[in-house]
């Protein structure tokens, strides 16, 4: 009897212990997105969270919080400084007060099509910007998709630049954003994510972002127009703290930065395949389009871009010319 007991005690307390040392192994990844679920840069975060668990054997677990629980995407970006969050998947834009590098990929009318987006941020001038970002004290890992943006708003139908003239337009809180519809005539307003109530209240008269963002945030229901502009290709940029990730064993980084390398293009993937039917969605929905603008009105407009303060940063200036010359 006593050797049972004994046993039973044995077989306990290494259960115990095992257990214990499987949960203290544990890491808790926190990842931060300003977006609800669905929208793009959820699906990255979500297809992330389902890789690392599975590669690590729940070795990581990861942590999503979304709809802005934490806050603003700048304020996201602080707290990866900091190191209280590890990972975000953020906006090009916001990124621009950080590092002023990152003004290069939303250089209006940079990129023709996906490829040619995907031949140069999967390239060395790409790995270029990734790599700058250190110095603000994040590890650029990917790039994942936005998309190009596009006009929306409920006053007329946009054809060209003349008709954005006053236009009170939304945009993020980017010096390069707001210079951009500066030139094009109309009313920059900074302001954070999400914007419906604004848009239906009139408090702005629009705003420019890419089709998931219509459909997903159902902008159809209180936006009238919409002009297929596609300014800026607009990138999503996987950062996670420097000073966290460096402290990680060297295959645990190299299986984080494969893990969401691959969640990011699955999401590229996975948006490209759905931009046609969310045109055809946002026409079925009441949404005036303009699907062939004079772009060559609208490129002329922000030619002077390139010559201003926001690029005389040397690194910026240097590195602007050499993807102006990749995408000719």
């Amino acid at each position: 009897m006593k050797k049972t007991r004994r046993l039973i005690l044995i077989m306990l307390m290494t259960f115990f212990l095992t257990t214990g040392l499987a949960a203290a192994k544990t890491t808790t990844v926190k990842l931060g997105v300003v977006t609800k679920p669905g929208a793009a840069q959820n699906i990255v975060a979500e297809k992330f969270k389902a890789l690392l668990e599975e590669r690590s054997n729940n070795a990581y677990k990861v942590k999503v919080y979304h709809s802005a629980s934490l806050g603003n995407e700048t304020e996201i970006l602080q707290q990866i400084q900091m190191g209280t969050i590890h990972m975000g998947v953020i906006t090009g834009g916001p990124f621009d007060t950080f590092d002023p590098i990152v003004r290069v990929i939303n250089y209006p009318f940079l990129f023709k099509d996906h490829a040619q987006a995907d031949a140069v941020l999967d390239g060395p001038l790409g790995d270029e910007i990734l790599k700058s970002l250190e110095t603000s004290g994040f590890k650029g890992l990917a790039f994942s998709e936005n998309g190009f943006r596009n006009l929306t708003n409920n006053r007329s139908a946009v054809t060209g630049p003349d008709q954005v003239n006053g236009l009170k337009i939304r945009v993020m809180s980017s010096a390069l954003h707001k210079a951009i519809w500066q030139s094009l005539g109309a009313n920059p307003t900074p302001m954070p994510w999400p914007i419906y109530t604004e848009l239906e209240q009139g408090v702005i008269d629009g705003q420019e972002n890419p089709l998931w963002v219509m459909e997903v945030y159902k902008f159809y229901e209180i936006q009238k127009y919409m002009t297929l502009t596609r300014h800026v290709y607009s990138p999503h940029i996987n950062v996670a703290s420097l000073n966290w990730f460096n402290k990680l064993p060297a295959a645990d980084r190299a299986m984080i930065e494969a893990a969401i390398k691959e969640a990011a293009e699955f999401q590229r993937r996975d948006n490209r395949d759905k931009n046609a039917g969310r045109l055809a969605l946002l026409k079925e929905k009441g949404m005036q389009v303009v699907e062939t603008p004079d772009v060559a009105a609208f490129r002329s407009k922000v030619a002077g871009l390139k010559g201003m303060d926001l690029y005389s940063d040397p690194k910026v200036q240097t590195l602007l010319v050499k993807i102006l010359d990749a995408v000719k």
